[in-house]
């Protein structure tokens, strides 16, 4: 068995994957977890990374809801990094389907570090969701000082798992004596753009650019849009193993476009498929919301036309972070959407 390992769950996501690029191309070993080893969806862009000369990659299915899995994935390694947690943003069964990944198997998570005797080390995958509150001020700036503690099953479920994820792991380690308690960094990324590596990683914040490069409707909407790049987000986590200050909270965003922005970037790139720029006004939006079978009224009234922006200064100064910037981001996702021909991918 290799020495040094770096387990990374949730390996086959879209930040997991890249993580595991980054630490391939420093020569570490990982052992990535992945929900089915025999799935080619899940392992097929994980077998494709290069390796640099000392390291290496083991793929191993865990499940995130048994204890034992867990347990086994994490033996013997002296570092992790957990990205894995759904990403969806509502659900007909949010308790189920949102909040119980991200929070049975944070606890599964701490409790395998604690049986084990040779991790030092735990980076958690948070976000700004649990940041955020429900409602904000337009042209608010918020820090890694706020916690969204607003955060319901009803009203944003996906903000409750991030938050009471982060929770989990915060208690843990302020709950252990300074000289036995690991390391624990958590990194907050805003909406990730950048390179995908698989069809599945179209969902989540790529959604929103998929949209468009789909023609799914012929306006676009009047929203901001907080971006950082997934290579961004692996190598703050990456960082973060040695990096910044124990119990260090990084909020990991590189500045924001608007959707209108983000349209007509796209449209300079690939001007012949004939992509929508008009922005819907705020009060239609509000009225297309009631029959959007993904958009619902309350959370137009909360996102639209709002800006948000994020304190991102303690990732540059601690973890030494020089963001790639968001026009570049989008288009290296478009970019590999359209070499690939996955504009007409189903991602169901």
């Amino acid at each position: 068995m290799a020495s040094n390992i770096v387990v990374v769950t949730g390996a086959s996501g879209y930040i997991g994957c890249h993580i595991v690029s980054n630490l391939l191309s420093r020569g570490r070993h990982v052992r990535a977890t992945v929900r089915d080893s025999s799935d080619p969806d899940r392992v097929a862009h994980l077998e494709a990374l290069e390796i640099r000369q000392g390291g290496s990659l083991e793929i191993v299915e865990m499940d995130l809801f048994d204890g034992d899995s867990v347990n086994k994935a994490i033996a013997g390694a002296e570092e992790v990094i957990h990205t894995a947690a759904a990403v969806m943003i509502m659900s007909s069964n949010p308790q189920l389907k949102i909040v119980d990944p991200s929070v049975i198997g944070t606890q599964n998570i701490v409790a395998a570090i604690d049986n084990s005797d040779t991790v030092r080390c735990l980076i958690h995958t948070s976000s700004t969701a649990a940041i955020r509150p429900t409602k904000w001020k337009n042209g608010t700036t918020l820090t890694s000082e706020t916690w969204a503690d607003d955060a319901t099953l009803e009203n944003n479920p996906y903000g409750l798992a991030k938050v009471s994820s982060e929770r989990i792991v915060r208690n843990w380690h302020s709950q252990k004596s300074v000289e036995s308690r690991k390391r624990l960094v958590t990194i907050h990324p805003c909406m990730v753009f950048g390179p995908p590596m698989s069809t599945r990683h179209l969902r989540g914040s790529l959604a929103l650019m998929m949209s468009v490069l789909r023609r799914e409707m012929p306006v676009v909407l009047p929203m901001q849009i907080n971006v950082v790049d997934v290579r961004d987000v692996a190598e703050a986590h990456v960082k973060a193993l040695t990096e910044g200050e124990d119990g260090g909270r990084y909020l990991v965003t590189a500045g924001d476009v608007s959707m209108k922005e983000m349209a007509k970037l796209l449209i300079s790139q690939y001007p012949d498929m004939n992509l929508p720029s008009f922005e819907l006004p705020y009060s239609l939006a509000l009225i297309a919301a009631i029959f959007h079978p993904k958009i619902s009224v309350s959370w137009a009234r909360n996102h639209l036309k709002k800006k948000i922006f994020w304190d991102s200064t303690p990732a540059v100064n601690d973890l030494g972070m020089d963001w790639i910037l968001p026009p570049d981001s989008i288009l290296a996702a478009a970019d590999r959407v359209i070499e690939n021909d996955w504009v007409k991918t189903l991602n169901d």
